[in-house]
């Protein structure tokens, strides 16, 4: 069998799929815990601690795992999302037992040195200012803000100016020892591996971390509330952000979401980009995506236009989702879809990265391997009125909301999207 699973005594899990006709290996230690986990005091924390766990251990400096990795052609890197932290690398199969060291000695043995954190805070604010100079990303953004209102589910994972500034080093080793726990930790790896040979080698190194419980809270379920908000911003487009409540990761009707998301705005011969871009040339991106977290999801419309095009565009989205709604869709419309989606599927099952997240993140939301098998069946069963309800049930009217970024104000958006 491909995938195998060892628990160790602690409680922390490792999960591999051997490939074995692959050359490389990809390899995360993940971590259970993002930004909605955060405090108010502390947001962006977690994106911070993934800056620093690279800037130097008690026997590497931060040049020193620069040079290491980039000696043997590796890559390493790590990201922070609303619900995880990871860090991961990909090397050359003969090079796994140098990932399995520098991985397991940035992730256990991190100095957290004052001076280097102060310099990564200054580097976080660049990135932030760069997030808000990119309109396409900011709009999201502040989407999100909107539309989980002041739950943390809706802050920006990189935190904000004045929580980035304020975080200093005993809040970081407050945060990692409270959620860097047993429990909350995944090591996930996929490629030209042997799994016992990693069990080997990481079950001495993290069988020493405290089995002990974690003390970090529960997450709540946030509620939603439609809304349209303006962000007037001297720009040579308008971005709008259209979105609405969802289902969540492990909910059976997320893959008629899917399907009505492809549909809607997934790929080139979706409604939105035939309608807005192909026929009428009012924007260059126009798209439609699905967010899901562990308890809830949303569904958003992205597109930019002019600031004469706006209330246009608007009016054709809203109009191509009531379409749907009212039933616009045939079983060859249904069947290019699902064979979209499945294409998409397949295809990521040729690539390390993606079947290494896929281990992890089924272990943290189901607690076991899902096959690609048992996706596709389900893709498979999903009919049309399935596709038409999932239409009418995220697009209602109590959960839409609207964030438009760009040289415009509120009272010249003439189209209320929020009363269908």
């Amino acid at each position: 069998m491909r995938y195998k699973k060892t628990v160790f005594d602690n409680g922390i899990r490792l999960i591999t799929e051997r490939v074995a006709h692959a050359k490389s290996i990809s390899m995360g230690i993940w971590v259970n815990a993002g930004s909605r986990d955060e405090d108010e005091r502390a947001r962006g924390i977690f994106h911070l601690i993934e800056h620093m766990i690279f800037k130097g251990t008690k026997s590497r400096s931060a040049m020193q795992i620069a040079k290491d990795l980039d000696g043997i052609g590796g890559f390493s890197n790590a990201f922070t999302s609303k619900e995880q932290t990871c860090f991961y690398g990909r090397v050359l199969d003969r090079h796994l037992p140098f990932l399995i060291d520098l991985l397991s000695d940035i992730f256990i043995n991190s100095v957290f040195n004052e001076k280097e954190l102060e310099l990564e805070k200054s580097v976080v604010l660049q990135e932030i200012h760069m997030m808000e100079d990119t309109p396409d990303e900011y709009v999201q953004v502040l989407f999100d803000q909107a539309f989980w209102g002041g739950d943390p589910l809706g802050r920006p994972i990189m935190g904000t100016r004045e929580s980035v500034t304020g975080i200093q080093r005993d809040d970081i080793v407050r945060y990692v020892s409270r959620f860097y726990s047993h429990m909350r930790v995944a090591i996930a790896a996929a490629g030209n591996l042997d799994h016992d040979l990693l069990v080997t080698s990481f079950k001495p190194l993290f069988e020493t971390l405290s089995p002990e419980l974690s003390s970090s809270p529960a997450r709540s379920t946030p509620a939603s509330k439609p809304s349209i908000s303006s962000h007037p911003k001297e720009l040579e487009q308008v971005h709008l952000c259209l979105g609405a409540r969802a289902s969540s990761l492990s909910a059976r009707e997320r893959f008629a979401e899917s399907i009505f998301n492809t549909l809607l705005g997934g790929n080139m011969s979706s409604r939105l980009f035939q309608e807005i871009r192909e026929k009428r040339g009012l924007a260059y991106a126009v798209y439609s995506g699905v967010n899901g977290y562990i308890d809830t999801g949303m569904l958003k419309v992205y597109v930019a236009t002019d600031k004469e095009h706006t209330n246009k565009v608007l009016e054709l989205v809203v109009r191509l989702i009531k379409d749907i709604q009212a039933g616009d869709l045939d079983e060859g419309d249904l069947a290019r879809a699902k064979e979209y989606l499945t294409g998409g599927m397949l295809l990521g099952t040729e690539n390390n990265d993606v079947l290494m997240t896929r281990l992890a993140r089924n272990e943290f939301i189901f607690g076991r391997y899902i096959s690609y098998r048992e996706l596709l069946a389900e893709l498979k069963r999903v009919t049309l009125d399935e596709v038409i309800e999932a239409s009418r049930r995220v697009f209602s009217p109590e959960s839409i909301s609207l964030t438009v970024l760009g040289p415009i104000d509120r009272d010249q958006i003439a189209v209320d999207p929020i009363n269908f």
